[in-house]
């Protein structure tokens, strides 16, 4: 995707081929910074902070903290300790567990003197793996807009998003974005409604920002507007992204969307769920199980943003002494999802709908 006209990721290596630039997320859209980070501390606090954020950009993030961690101390405690480490940062994305299970088993059977190098090597292919993951769930979920296209003669598709599952929370691409993508650089018309997303405005700091960088049609709008959208009949379809998906189909995602979930199936616009395989937690039953995290009461009570000067502040919105509570994400049954758009292709939000397409997962989904 494109960062000032010139195509770009959000996560690579610097010149000196072992530290790692990112682009600085809490930094958008008022400015763009790309920090380098050269510790495992460093990487650590990229995503606890959500300096990178998304579950696939996460679990690359975290393949490149083990690496950093393994060029000073590539013992086998040290192997353990990162793995620990990383994975307290945040609970519920699973793609942070599995890369870091990936890295373990990657680096478990190497001897220390060459550790640091495979597991250089593993991130760099956890990278490209994501990208073209996230090609082929736009080359999928591209069909989806075509077919409604098709009924419109000519007038904008309009697409409903919430959050930032974009190229921003992966390496390219992007999972509920990818499809847009794919439409406007096939020349469909496209529109995106934008939630803002309280309470870190991902939607309004990050989406937006990324859709104009690529020249895509949008309109921002607050969180409580997308009912009003969809019963106006102005939104033919929701996609959004996912944290977690369980093994019968229930989906983790960004505050808020369940209740687009339950506007979408009241006035029969469908939903969407876009999502790679390694989002797919086949050991968590139901959505029930998932662990929510709760975050800082400080990103409801404030609010960044750049002031008439030029300069960016984070601003109190609440009275002093409001308390608040700041779940991250909420849990969207299945049974209001019309379906999962995959890099394998679509499917029903349930356990044979899953397995339909992975197959090979059929005992651990037992």
């Amino acid at each position: 995707m494109k960062l000032d006209g010139v195509p770009s990721r959000t996560i690579w290596l610097e010149s000196d081929g072992w530290s790692v630039g990112i682009v600085d997320q809490t930094r958008l859209p008022h400015e763009v910074t790309q920090p380098t980070l050269r510790t495992i501390e460093d990487a650590a606090r990229a995503i606890k902070t959500m300096q990178v954020r998304g579950a696939p950009l996460i679990g690359v993030m975290a393949a490149y903290g083990v690496a950093l961690a393994m060029r000073t101390d590539a013992s086998d405690a040290n192997l353990e300790r990162a793995v620990t480490f990383l994975g307290a940062q945040r609970p519920t994305a699973v793609n942070l567990r599995w890369a870091l299970d990936d890295l373990r088993t990657t680096l478990a059977p190497f001897a220390p003197s060459v550790r640091a190098a495979a597991a250089y090597a593993r991130a760099a292919e956890l990278a490209e793996e994501d990208i073209e993951t996230c090609r082929q769930i736009g080359v999928n979920g591209l069909a989806l807009i075509k077919e409604i296209a098709a009924k419109k003669g000519g007038r904008p598709v309009n697409v409903l998003t919430h959050c930032n599952a974009g190229w921003l929370a992966c390496v390219d691409w992007g999972t509920a974005t990818s499809p847009i993508y794919h439409a406007h650089d096939a020349g469909i018309p496209i529109h995106v409604w934008v939630d803002e997303t309280r309470p870190r405005n991902q939607g309004a700091a990050l989406t937006a920002f990324e859709l104009l960088q690529h020249g895509v049609p949008h309109s921002l709008i607050v969180d409580n507007a997308g009912g009003h959208f969809m019963q106006q009949g102005e939104v033919d379809l929701v996609i959004v992204g996912t944290d977690r998906v369980t093994a019968n189909g229930d989906v983790a995602n960004k505050i808020g969307t369940y209740l687009k979930a339950l506007a979408a199936r009241d006035t029969g616009v469908p939903f969407y769920v876009a999502l790679p395989f390694s989002t797919i937690d086949w050991c968590t039953k139901k959505g029930s199980d998932i662990p929510i995290e709760e975050r800082g009461e400080d990103e409801v009570l404030r609010v960044q943003g750049r002031l008439s000067d030029g300069s960016v502040a984070s601003v109190l919105i609440s009275a002093e002494g409001t308390h608040a509570r700041n779940p991250a994400f909420d849990v969207t049954p299945a049974r209001l999802v019309t379906g999962f758009i995959t890099e394998r292709g679509i499917c029903a939000a349930s356990r044979e709908g899953l397995l339909s397409l992975y197959p090979e997962k059929t005992s651990a989904a037992a």
